[in-house]
């Protein structure tokens, strides 16, 4: 009698459902191409470029557009979604990563002129900031 339960157990739990096996293929793979969180934060010293640069080439090849919401970063991964935040003001802007810098000492990362438009510094040409990443490209 024991082993009729056992097996009737058994038979019931087999057919539970898992989501994934419900997913086609492409919905898997488009989930396997996607960004993956990440807790990264930094505070520091932002500064911002833009002028000089318009149309140079960026580290990962893109051409520098200043009245984009970019960033160049030493560090993290190129296309990482990045939230700025000017600790003197509250305002927040949501940056990619697409360029390395800052190559100034003490700074943390560069924004574009539209990002440092966001954030109301380019007056002031540096501020505090804090860094949150929201995303990192997949490997």
């Amino acid at each position: 009698m024991s082993s009729v339960l056992s097996l009737n157990v058994l038979s019931i739990s087999g057919c539970s459902s898992d989501k994934s096996h419900g997913e086609s293929e492409i919905t898997q793979q488009q989930k396997s191409n996607t960004t993956s969180k990440s807790t990264h934060k930094e505070v520091g010293e932002a500064s911002w470029y833009g002028p000089g640069f318009q149309g140079k080439e960026t580290a990962n090849g893109e051409t520098f557009d200043q009245k984009e919401l970019t960033a160049a970063h030493p560090s993290l991964p190129m296309g990482t979604k990045a939230k700025v935040t000017n600790l003197e003001n509250g305002k927040k802007v949501d940056v990619r990563i697409n360029d390395r810098g800052p190559y100034a000492e003490g700074r943390v990362i560069d924004l574009s002129s539209a990002a440092a438009k966001k954030l109301d510094m380019k007056e002031d040409g540096s501020t505090q900031v804090k860094i949150e990443t929201k995303s990192t490209p997949k490997k």
